[in-house]
């Protein structure tokens, strides 16, 4: 599941975009301007950000021009009520990557962020390759050489997750929030059993392992 960051200060257009998304298999979490939008970046792990530009405290400009300045390349899908060529001229400057005016389709909204998405190279075709090893989403299967691994769901997606962004650090908490839900019951131990069930069946692979960051959190590491 990919975390889709809305930013919008109108209150009706925001439950509909979070509705939408979620609706067609997203996880939508909803910010009212830029500062909120930067706490909740701080706190979860963000695959793209549709951002209106008219905010209080920080508006679209300013975020997204924050975010490139801090050399984080998050897709940005902005959405505004203008629609000047200057208006549009000055998000690409800052560092958008697409641009819809309202009032929104929401269905073209949606042929967009899976756009932006595959542009990023970060759902391409569900399948992920590593070495040998191929993680096909679809089906929750591993396969590696002429074996092929089916793992409890859960399983399959903290190792696609991990994967899918090598060398990049995700806390207990992070991985939680996203494979179980905010609202799970359960607690981070949830995370290190799995975690180690992981290292269990893929003791001697020889395309990745994944690392505990002492203090930090985990990392799947490429092999060869």
């Amino acid at each position: 599941m990919f975390n889709i960051l809305v930013v919008e200060d109108d209150s009706k257009l925001r439950q509909l975009f979070c509705t939408v998304l979620t609706k067609n298999g997203y996880r939508a979490i909803p910010a009212v301007n830029g500062e909120d939008a930067l706490t909740a970046l701080d706190k979860e792990f963000i695959d793209l950000m549709i951002c209106d530009i008219m905010m209080p405290q920080m508006d679209g400009y300013e975020l997204t021009r924050t975010l490139r300045d801090n050399n984080n390349n998050l897709p940005v899908l902005m959405v505004t009520a203008r629609e000047t060529f200057a208006d549009k001229q000055q998000g690409f400057l800052v560092g958008i990557d697409d641009y819809m005016v309202k009032p929104i389709n929401v269905n073209e909204m949606l042929l967009r962020v899976g756009a932006l998405l595959r542009r990023a190279k970060i759902i391409s075709e569900r399948r992920i390759e590593c070495g040998g090893t191929v993680l096909d989403y679809d089906s929750l299967t591993v396969n590696q050489g002429q074996e092929s691994i089916l793992l409890p769901q859960k399983e399959f997606y903290l190792l696609y997750k991990l994967i899918s962004y090598p060398n990049k650090i995700f806390t207990k908490q992070q991985l939680m929030d996203e494979i179980w839900g905010m609202d799970t019951e359960s607690d981070e131990h949830t995370v290190v059993v799995h975690i180690n069930r992981l290292r269990e069946r893929f003791r001697e692979s020889t395309d990745f392992e994944i690392v505990t960051v002492r203090g930090l959190g985990y990392k799947a590491v490429k092999l060869g």
